[in-house]
Parts: structure tokens; C-alpha cells; sequence
């Protein structure tokens, strides 16, 4: 009576086992397309940003990201089969897969996040550099591209203000026209509008666009960090509802 109990109550443990990891693949799948999407649209929506970068850890986070969701949708179908199949060869793989996936997300949430504190500095260091120095250039279109996508998208005019510009290689250049600052900087953008500098005829922004830009950048990155971090954790549940199904299979006679 006792021995049919055990094996009663063995048979519901692994069923529970089975139930539970069957939920985890789900919420996992669910995580890995949210994890993908964020890496995605971190990259495309605002891409032309990345070229007035020094550093190329917000674009490697976003890599990481993209790379951890793409094997989490694949491994969450593994932990289906591994589940219905109760093989202890796929259990172990799939251990393996959520492991190695959680270092992955892991590692991005802690790039996200240092990134993140020095992101001001960086800026400050060498925004203003960038874009006076190489716009409109030979050779530097996606950065011409990006500083006039930047004032535009977010109404601003020069790295900290617009006088930024008088100092810059283009204003000072033939090419320029008399220009004062890049036709980007205008409310209402037409051929030579740069001539005017004046705070109704171009964006005035207290702060200038370091300060647009950084407060984009800085949401991004803990959107990034928390999404890594966060599937990550749920990895931590997974694994251990794997581990206990593989005990509980080893566990049964045969």
C-alpha cells in the first residue's frame, strides 16, 4: 500500500514537473520574441544614431540581444520535444541551451548597464567633436545623415546650442553658402534657411542635443537591461523545474 502510494505520488510529481515547464516554455518563448524585438528595433529604428557613437557597446548590446532571442524562440520548442519525449539527453541539452543563453542575456544587461553610467561623459567628450568636425564632409555622409535625423527628430540645433556650429568645418567652408548652421536646424526646413540663426527660425533647446540624445540613449539601454536581465531570471526558474524532471526521470524504474 505504501510502495503504490510513492509511486502515486512520484507519477503526480513529474506530471506537475511536466506542467510546469510546459508554462515556463511558453512565458520563455513569449520573453525570447520580446528580447528579439527590443534588439531589433534598437537597431533599425534608430540606427543612423549609433555613427555619432564613440563606443560600440550600445550597438553590441543590441547584437547580444538579438542573438539571445533568436535561441530562446529555438530552444523553447527543444524544451517542448525534451518535456513530451521525458529524455534525459534532451533535458540535459536543454539545460545546456537555457544556461548558456542566460550568460548571453546576462552579459547584455551588464554592458546595458555600464554603458549606461558613463554614457553622459562620452557624450560631452565627443558629440560636439563629431558633429563639427565631419559634417557635410567627404567620406562622412551617415554621420551628415545622423546629425540632420538628430535635429530634426528631436528639435535641436548644435551639440550643446547652435553657436556650436560656427566653430565647425562646414560652416567655415565655401560649401556652406553663408549658412550659419546645417538647414537641420530650421522649424521648417528649406534650401539655405540656415542663413538665419534666429531663435524663430531655428530650434533654440536649452541643453542642446547632448541632452536629447543622451535621455534617448539612456531609456534605451534600461529597456535593454531590463529585458535582458529580466528573461534572464526566468531562465533561472527554468532550470531548475529542468533539473528537477531530470531527477524525477532518473529517479523511475524501468
Amino acid at each position: 500500500m505504501t510502495a503504490v502510494y510513492k509511486d502515486e505520488e512520484a507519477d503526480w510529481l513529474t506530471v506537475c514537473l511536466k506542467y510546469l515547464l510546459f508554462v515556463f516554455n511558453f512565458l520563455f518563448w513569449v520573453g525570447g520574441v520580446a528580447v528579439l524585438g527590443v534588439g531589433v528595433w534598437t537597431l533599425v529604428e534608430k540606427s543612423d544614431y549609433l555613427s555619432l557613437l564613440a563606443s560600440s557597446t550600445f550597438a553590441v548590446s543590441a547584437y547580444i540581444l538579438i542573438l539571445a532571442g533568436s535561441m530562446v524562440v529555438v530552444t523553447g520548442f527543444l524544451g517542448c520535444c525534451a518535456v513530451i519525449r521525458e529524455q534525459k539527453s534532451c533535458l540535459s541539452m536543454y539545460f545546456f541551451c537555457l544556461l548558456v543563453i542566460f550568460l548571453i542575456e546576462l552579459v547584455a544587461g551588464v554592458l546595458a548597464y555600464v554603458y549606461y553610467q558613463r554614457l553622459s561623459e562620452e557624450l560631452k567628450q565627443h558629440l560636439n567633436q563629431t558633429m563639427t568636425d565631419n559634417y557635410a564632409q567627404p567620406g562622412q555622409e551617415a554621420i551628415t545623415l545622423a546629425v540632420d535625423r538628430l535635429q530634426q527628430d528631436f528639435k535641436c540645433c548644435g551639440s550643446n546650442n547652435s553657436h556650436d556650429w560656427m566653430v565647425s568645418v562646414y560652416v567655415s567652408s565655401k560649401q556652406a553658402e553663408d549658412r550659419l548652421v546645417p538647414d537641420s536646424c530650421c522649424k521648417t526646413i528649406t534650401p539655405h534657411c540656415g542663413n538665419r540663426d534666429h531663435p524663430s527660425n531655428i530650434y533654440k533647446v536649452e541643453g542642446g542635443c547632448i541632452t536629447k540624445l543622451e535621455q534617448f540613449l539612456a531609456n534605451h539601454l534600461l529597456v535593454i537591461g531590463a529585458v535582458g536581465i529580466g528573461v534572464a531570471c526566468l531562465q533561472v526558474c527554468g532550470m531548475v523545474f529542468t533539473s528537477c524532471l531530470y531527477r524525477r526521470i532518473k529517479m523511475e524504474p524501468y
